[in-house]
């Protein structure tokens, strides 16, 4: 006769082995209720399956770094002067070719 953890283990398996297949976890709980689980096993069953998954994910080592940076008014010319000598945008130049000739 089956233990409950032997149950829950079994039902846990099963459930990350339906996640990885890219079936949602509400999914997954509706389906064993609907086979006649208890709710109380397979909620227990997706926590064990949640510590599993989460112990197996990759720990992320570097943290980001913002870099600030401060723009004076004439650097900020220069540049929107570039863009504006660099001729018309993409959408300018395409929408131009449909221009009516009147």
């Amino acid at each position: 006769m089956p233990t409950q953890e032997n149950t829950n283990q079994k039902l846990a398996d099963y459930v990350k082995k339906n996640i990885s297949k890219g079936y949602t976890m509400d999914a997954l709980r509706f389906s064993l209720l609907s086979q006649g689980y208890s709710k109380t096993t397979v909620e227990k069953s997706i926590e064990i399956a949640n510590k599993q998954l989460a112990a197996q994910a990759p720990k992320i080592q570097d943290k980001p770094v913002i870099k600030y940076q401060t723009i004076d008014n004439d650097e900020m010319a220069a540049k929107i002067a570039a863009q504006d000598n660099a001729g018309k945008g993409f959408f300018s130049r395409f929408f131009g070719w449909f221009k009516r000739a009147d």
